[in-house]
């Protein structure tokens, strides 16, 4: 199937401001941009005329793609402020790379209306917790230890290869529980983001790659025409985003990270049920 060249006047554009937004948040969030790169790219994709099977398999697959450069310059971004946590990136990080396969080949294995409840559920469960005020969300006076920050790595890992995200919605609540501050969570997450998303990216490759029907320009489930026109903008735009992050208040950080997943979320949980 091919484009239609009209399409791409229109729909270029807003895959360029998509990826301007989406690198802002990168740096502001530490998310990867992946809660409005899956959503965005799924209805553009929708909306195109494609055919709907696979469809958030490819947004997911291609949200992670981008998170890659982004993260990349939203972490150098965090690193020069001194907010990446190496000890927690080594030590949860072990654990990602196996929650990295895992969550592969449940893709491999579900539908993509699946995915997108998931998507959705993860989204509005995370965000009750991300809106609970830090000082009454403690539970440990630190980050717990082996072979806690393992396992938490393989559900990190797991749940943001489903989701496409850089792995924030999950990390740094669990962070924070452990009195993380909240910019050095976001600054570490980022650094975890990279961990998850460079093999999630080759995995769906892999396990979309002999799949029929899937948009032009795509390298199994990693749609490389709709990255390409992403990325640039992402990546110029996440420097900002991380210095916005150094200069409002921890608890409106918080907030903002809130309503984005709730927004999200509940957009998607829309869709699954045909909700207009």
């Amino acid at each position: 199937m091919l484009i239609d060249p009209s399409l791409l006047m229109v729909w270029g554009p807003l895959l360029v401001l998509l990826g301007a937004v989406s690198g802002f948040l990168a740096g502001l969030l530490g998310i990867g941009g992946g809660i409005v790169l899956v959503p965005g790219l799924y209805f553009m994709f929708a909306a195109l005329g494609f055919a709907p099977d696979h469809l958030m398999h490819v947004a997911v697959g291609t949200s992670l793609a981008v998170i890659i450069p982004t993260g990349l310059s939203s972490v150098r971004a965090h690193a020069r402020r001194g907010s990446v946590r190496m000890d927690l990136v080594k030590s949860i990080g072990a654990g990602i790379v196996a929650g990295v396969l895992i969550g592969t080949l449940i893709a491999d294995y579900i539908s993509g209306q699946s995915l997108k409840m998931v998507f959705a559920v993860a989204l509005a469960v995370l965000a009750v917790i991300m809106m609970i005020d830090p000082r009454r969300t403690t539970v440990w006076n630190d980050v717990p230890g082996q072979p806690w920050r393992t396992f938490a790595g393989g559900v990190i890992g797991c749940l943001s290869t489903l989701m496409g995200i850089g792995g924030a919605t999950v990390s740094v609540p669990f962070m924070t529980m452990g009195r993380v501050d909240m910019r050095q969570a976001v600054g570490t997450a980022s650094a975890l983001g990279l961990v998850i998303s460079i093999p999630a990216m080759m995995g769906f490759m892999l396990i979309g790659w002999a799949v029929p029907d899937r948009p032009p320009f795509s390298l199994g489930f990693v749609n490389m025409l709709a990255a390409l026109m992403i990325i640039p903008m992402a990546v110029a735009f996440a420097p900002l985003g991380a210095r916005v992050a150094h200069a409002i208040p921890v608890d409106m950080l918080r907030r903002v990270f809130a309503v984005f997943l709730i927004i999200v979320a509940a957009r998607m949980m829309m869709d699954v049920f045909n909700v207009s």
